[in-house]
Formats: structure tokens, sequence, C-alpha cells
């Protein structure tokens, strides 16, 4: 089964911070992408703008580097490629001087719609703002894309947003996250809130627990300076995580368009109960034969810094009462997973007796890789021997499942891009919402501050430090296996 592609309107997308990583890895291929798929049509316009000094060939050169590097459905189809190109353009600017804005706002066209991708750091937000106004390049209609992180603490994600406003109405903000823009992720409110099978269950009376798990393989990488001063609660939790979180958790909102879907998230975050330091464990983790540990990795023997963090969390409101929520997410775990697991109870009264390895009914949601969903049931093991159960799984993989046309499922990236170009909010993140996050948030970070809270030490492919295997053991239960 192949979706069908409805072509979106003419427009024009500049991309501040045109040249960097995420251009080049993210959005320029997953744009040439959708120009394969025919959703991006040769009416479209793509301006990449950075202080680098380059012409518009030679910008064509290195997208079209990019495309061959990362974009593996038509990246080696040279005439498609060439066309793609035509639609590119390049202006050299100064996020912070004048250089460079005349020229863009020359090259934009009229009637069409203005989108500007901020791909750059949260210090140039203000400035790019102010100059696309006082340039008279942003019309009352046109669309900002800001990339994470936004904020580092309450106090100036509250600055951030009070600067956009300045300059843009709450509207024309895209805060883009891109986990909500996995296709699994989408198909995670459709499971809910459009089979009568499931939203019945889902509350405190039936789910025992539900755990949110995101692994990587990774260190920090070439990334230490940054990542110490953030850390998997700041870089992870307080975004990825709490998004999901809340499209788990949340109420059905009475339409699915963007405020009513925010507003539920929004109710979700404001419902977190504090947590308290029994109920988080922090890590670091160790060296190993090849593989720096991360005090190396970032450079200070002293770091009090998290590569991993797992908490158990509740919620104060009706449906989820009594439900404990396990998060955790981590560097150099033992295989690079994302899932969401909804475990059910078990039923009232085994009329079977009790048996081993029976571990009930569970929803497992795959956000990567393999994109898909898993509900494990209980059946009788074929053939004799008496009543014996065991727990299969009901399993849909997009790929498999959907046919041919599955298997090119649009990265996160080029979902939301259209969804900007479309004006479509839903899957964004919304000023108080952000706030809200980082208020509940705040307080944690400050905690291990003042108390000088040593992360736990974990060795490089293990589930992460032992002491968050205890978070669900005291209560009788059990982490999933982090496996791809």
């Amino acid at each position: 089964m192949v979706s069908r592609v409805i072509p979106v309107d003419p427009f024009d997308l500049v991309i501040f911070g045109g040249t960097g990583d995420l251009a080049r890895r993210k959005i320029l291929p997953g744009l040439y992408r959708r120009f394969w798929s025919g959703q991006v049509t040769d009416k479209a316009r793509i301006i990449g703008a950075s202080r680098k000094e380059m012409s518009d060939q030679e910008y064509r050169a290195f997208v079209q580097e990019a495309i061959r590097e990362f974009a593996i459905e038509g990246g080696q189809d040279d005439a498609r490629i060439e066309a793609f190109l035509k639609l590119l353009h390049y202006v050299p600017i100064d996020a912070t001087g004048e250089s460079g804005w005349k020229e863009l706002r020359k090259r934009m066209r009229q009637d069409v719609i203005r989108a500007f991708n901020f791909s750059v750091g949260p210090n140039l937000f203000g400035d790019l703002a102010e100059r696309l106004h006082k340039h008279k390049i942003a019309s009352n209609d046109c669309r900002i894309v800001v990339e994470k992180p936004f904020g580092h603490d309450l106090a100036s994600a509250k600055a951030l947003n009070a600067t956009l406003a300045r300059y843009f109405d709450e509207t024309q903000i895209y805060r883009i996250d891109h986990y909500l823009g996995k296709e699994t992720v989408q198909n995670l409110m459709a499971v809910r809130f459009g089979n009568i099978l499931f939203e019945p269950l889902w509350n405190a009376q039936y789910v025992d627990h539900i755990q949110i798990t995101v692994a990587e393989t990774v260190g920090v990488g070439g990334r230490g300076a940054y990542y110490d001063k953030s850390g998997a609660m700041r870089d992870m939790m307080q975004n990825h995580l709490m998004q999901l979180l809340c499209l788990i958790a949340m109420e059905p909102p009475h339409r699915f368009e963007p405020d009513a879907v925010r507003d539920e998230k929004l109710k979700v975050i404001r419902a977190l109960d504090p947590v308290g330091n029994g109920d988080i464990v922090r890590g670091q983790y160790a060296g190993a034969e090849g593989i720096d540990s991360y005090v190396s990795d970032v450079g200070d023997d002293d770091s009090l810094t998290e590569s991993f963090i797992a908490m158990k969390l509740h919620l104060s409101n009706w449906r989820w009462k009594g439900t404990p929520f396990y998060l955790r997410t981590g560097k150099r775990l033992k295989a690079r997973a994302s899932e969401i697991a909804v475990v059910f109870k078990d039923p009232p009264h085994s009329i079977f007796g009790e048996q081993e390895d029976r571990r009930g009914n569970v929803l497992v949601i795959r956000l990567q890789p393999n994109e898909g969903m898993n509900l494990r049931v209980t059946i009788k093991e074929p053939g004799p021997g008496g009543m014996r159960l065991v727990e299969v799984p009901l399993d849909m993989s997009f790929a498999e499942a959907l046919g041919p046309g599955a298997a090119a499922v649009p990265d996160a990236y080029e979902r939301l891009i259209m969804d900007v170009i479309r004006g479509n909010q839903t899957l964004f993140m919304r000023g108080d919402e952000v706030e809200a996050a980082w208020a509940w948030t705040d307080p944690l970070i400050e905690g291990w501050a003042k108390r000088g809270d040593r992360p736990r030490t974990y060795q490089p492919g293990s589930a992460g430090p032992e002491e968050a295997l205890v978070l669900l053991y005291r209560e009788g239960r059990r982490w999933r296996e982090i496996a791809e």
C-alpha cells in the first residue's frame, strides 16, 4: 500500500545555518526526498544562509554531496538531483550585523509561503528575528522553525519566548522536536483514539505501568563541551522523553488540531508529581578497551554531569493515579533502541493456575530502529501436554504490514518541515508547554547541584547503572531488555 502524496503550495524556505551539520545531514536530504516523492514541486525555492562565503553553484555542489551521502532513496539519481539543485540558492549573511540582508530580501518572492529555519544556536534567535523584521523580510503569515535546545532552564526559556514574541505571533513559531515527527509516534495517537479496543483500557485500572526507553550506543563524541553543560536530563529527558510521556498519557483532545492536542499535553506536564531523590538514578559511562570514559570524552575528571538517567514518575489525575511511569535514557548502552511499552495488569483471577514465564499483555511501540508496534498476548502452547500458556507477539512493522511503499517512511524532519509549510503546528511545542517542562525540571537539577550528587558509574554496553534496575525490582517489576 503506497500512500498518496499531495504537493505542498509554493514556498521560499531560508535555512539559517545552511552549511551546518543539521542542514547537511537532515534538512537538505529530507527536502530532496520530499522532492523525489513529488510533495515538494519545482515551484519551491530553498535558500541557504550562513557566514561562509559561497556562490549558488558552490552551495549546490555542497548539497549534492550531502544528498549522495544521506539521502538513501534517490541519492544516486543524477537527473532527479540536478532538478532539485535548481531550487537552491545561497546568501552569505551576518546574523549579528547588516551584511547580506538586503540581498536576502531581493531573493524572496511575493505571494508564496515564507518559512525560516533557525538552524543555529539559541543565542542568535533574537538577532535573526530582529533583522528579518528590520529588513521587511518577515511577512505577517511567515513561519519560523526553532531548533532545540530551547533554553537551558526556565529563566532562559522564558527569555527566548519573550524575544521571539516581540517579533512573531505564537501561531508563527514552530519549536521542533524531531521525535514527534516519527511515524510511530503519530500512530500512537491513531491507535489510542482511532480504535475502541485500546482507549477503554488506557488508565490506571488496567495498566500496571509504562516504560519509555531511549537508548544510544554512542558516547558524547565531539559534543563533549556542550553535553557536559547539559547532561541527559536537559538533552533528552526534558524534551524528547517528556513529549513521549505527554502523548502516551494525555486525554483525548476534542479534535486533532494544534491547540487542542497541545492543551492536553500541557495538562500532563502540570499533573506531574515532584520526584523524590530515591526515584531517580543518574549515571556516567566508564571506560573500556578501545572506549574512552565519559569524563575523558568531556575532558573533566570531576564532572558531575549524567550521561544516563532513569526515573519513576507519577501523575496526579483521575486517569493515571497510582500507575508509575518509568523513563530512562543514556549513552554507551547495549543497543540503539527507542520504545514505549504499555504493560497491562494480569487478569484478576487465573483459571489456569500459576505458570512460570507469564508476563501478561504488553503493547510495545518501537520508535527506532524498525518502526512498528507489537502486542504480546497469551495463547495455548500448541501440542499435547495440557493447557500450557505461552506469550506470543502480534507484530506489525510498517515495512512488512503496509507493503513496499512503507519501506520509505519519511524521516521525522521531512514530515515536520512539510507541516511547517502547511501551517500545521500540531506536532510542535507551544511556548507555555516548554516553560512548564522546565518548571518541573529545574528543581531536580538544582537539587543535584546543591547536594553535589555524583552519578553512578556503568559499563559501556550495559543497560546502565545497577541502581536503575532497583527502581523496578523493588516493586516486583523489571525493565524490558534493551535490544534492537
